[in-house]
């Protein structure tokens, strides 16, 4: 059985260089992103807002342990490592965002309107899209499985941003305080999924292999 050769020693570390790069955007982002939800969410007294912002510290954490994994010469030996802390994070992000919808929509919690609020939610829609996507499609090639982890990380903040959005708006707007709430436990779903694909290190493709023009071979 043909097996595919992975990347060439020059382009792996072009792609590991990417990796670090893309990394620490993503942490610098999320920092900044962080502050100001918690600052916002506080202010409002908006549940959604404070999640959102620990989603941020979460993913901080998410990234860090991909640079971590990245900052050693040998960066597969501690792929495995890695890849739990993502996984665990994804578990906390879950736990905590159930949490939260449940305790709104039993009514305990009532989010405010917030114009911070909503142009956080959709600057952070715009952007995390684009970094998920730069790192899965470089992890994939690099044969990571810590870095597409980590890219479904970022994409698990993109819809938080996009339920957070709805649900500011539509609580502004009309006064519907269940909808982020709804949205939320749809994303605690997806990520105690991939919270399990990190967990058992299935989030891992074949790296590619036509950086030298070879073909696998006809049956």
């Amino acid at each position: 059985m043909y097996v595919s050769p992975g990347p060439v020693p020059a382009r792996v570390a072009v792609l590991r260089r990417r990796i670090r790069i893309v990394v620490a955007v993503t942490i610098t982002w999320n920092v900044v992103e962080a502050v100001v939800a918690l600052t916002a969410g506080g202010a409002a007294s908006s549940a959604a807002l404070i999640g959102f912002g620990l989603d941020s510290v979460v993913e901080v954490l998410s990234a860090a342990a991909v640079a971590w994994q990245f900052a050693a010469p040998d960066p597969e030996r501690r792929e495995r490592a890695a890849l739990r802390v993502i996984a665990w994070s994804f578990f906390a992000l879950a736990a905590y965002v159930t949490v939260e919808a449940a305790l709104a929509l039993a009514g305990v919690r009532e989010p405010e309107h917030t114009t911070v609020g909503i142009v956080l939610a959709s600057a952070s829609l715009a952007v995390m899209p684009f970094l998920s996507w730069f790192e899965r499609r470089t992890g994939r090639e690099l044969g990571s499985a810590s870095a597409v982890a980590d890219s479904k990380q970022t994409l698990v903040c993109s819809y938080l941003s996009a339920a957070l959005l709805l649900g500011l708006l539509a609580n502004s707007l009309f006064g519907w305080t269940w909808a982020d709430s709804a949205a939320a436990l749809v994303i605690a779903a997806f990520a105690v999924r991939e919270g399990r694909e990190a967990w058992q290190g299935e989030t891992c493709t074949q790296p590619v292999a036509t950086l030298t023009g070879e073909r696998p071979p006809s049956d």
